[in-house]
């Protein structure tokens, strides 16, 4: 009987440290910034976004309705194209450009994508960016 008490109590532990250790990675990655990957080479243009692109560059925001994370991201994106001259801040809803999701792997909204004046993809974030790595992006971007 003990043994089994210990076995459960080991496996519970064992999961909750897991469990942690998921939701700190998790939490670390969320938001950041990436450099160029796999969108290296892909260029978006107003056919795509709907809208013109920026005359220093575009941030590209993907959201979905009912996506709390998505409305503090269109405040900072929006804030930080009035600040920057020449800085767009387009807004996709995920749910209506499927086709454009799936050509861009887009797999979590909010996504943001900071293109240069000519429309390639130079960083991305998937969740909420902070306002500074957002200005960071876009200082390689112009």
């Amino acid at each position: 009987m003990l043994e089994q008490v210990m076995t459960g109590l080991v496996v519970c532990v064992a999961v909750l440290v897991l469990a942690s250790a998921y939701g700190v990675l998790h939490r670390r990655r969320s938001g950041r910034v990436r450099v160029r990957g796999r969108d290296d080479g892909k260029r978006l243009g107003a056919a795509e976004l709907g809208d013109g692109l920026g005359e220093r560059a575009t941030l590209v925001q993907f959201s979905s309705a009912f996506c709390a994370p998505c409305r503090a991201t269109r405040r900072t994106l929006t804030e930080v194209a009035a600040m920057v001259p020449g800085v767009t801040h387009v807004e996709i809803d995920a749910e209506q450009r499927l086709e454009l999701v799936r050509a861009l792997d887009i797999l979590k909204t909010p996504t943001v994508l900071v293109l240069d004046a000519e429309g390639r993809i130079v960083r991305r974030a998937t969740g909420q960016p902070r306002k500074a790595d957002v200005i960071a992006a876009l200082g390689e971007a112009v």
